[in-house]
């Protein structure tokens, strides 16, 4: 798989937080071109603010290589990371980073914050604006459902 492929489920976890009227935010963990773990948004189901797809997808792929440390995994997420993801991201020491659609109200990435630029041990690899479009459409479309 390539990347458009792996952004692509990460979209499909979005559709199914979409389908469960959460925010529609999905995510995957990619290791050796393989899906280790994938989430959706899921909290207000959970009534968890910390119920990110992000940090769901972590814990997964942590349980799964019975590690905290995700070394030589890719996250991709439909949206630029918030500042609680992206650091929960770099302590998982996560090589790569690929989101969609730029977040201006919490992106952590350098749309509001810029936490990449700080003096972090490790830092991921950052690649933004695959399938922006779609990941950005879900969104606006949710969003506009409820005004």
């Amino acid at each position: 798989m390539d990347r458009i492929q792996f952004m692509q489920e990460a979209i499909l976890e979005a559709k199914k937080a979409y389908n469960e009227e959460e925010v529609p935010i999905g995510a995957v963990i990619i290791l050796n071109d393989q899906i280790i773990a994938r989430a959706h948004n899921r909290v207000r189901n959970l009534k968890d603010p910390t119920a990110h797809a992000e940090l769901l997808a972590i814990k997964e792929a942590a349980r799964v290589l019975n590690s905290e440390r995700l070394l030589g995994t890719s996250l991709y997420v439909t949206i630029e990371p918030c500042p609680m993801c992206l650091g929960a991201a770099i302590w998982a020491r996560i090589e790569e980073l690929i989101y969609g659609a730029p977040d201006p109200k919490a992106g952590a990435c350098g749309s509001l914050v810029d936490l990449m630029n700080s003096n972090f041990n490790h830092r991921p690899r950052i690649i933004k604006d695959i399938l922006k479009d779609e990941s950005l459409s879900l969104l606006q479309k949710f969003f506009l459902e409820r005004r």
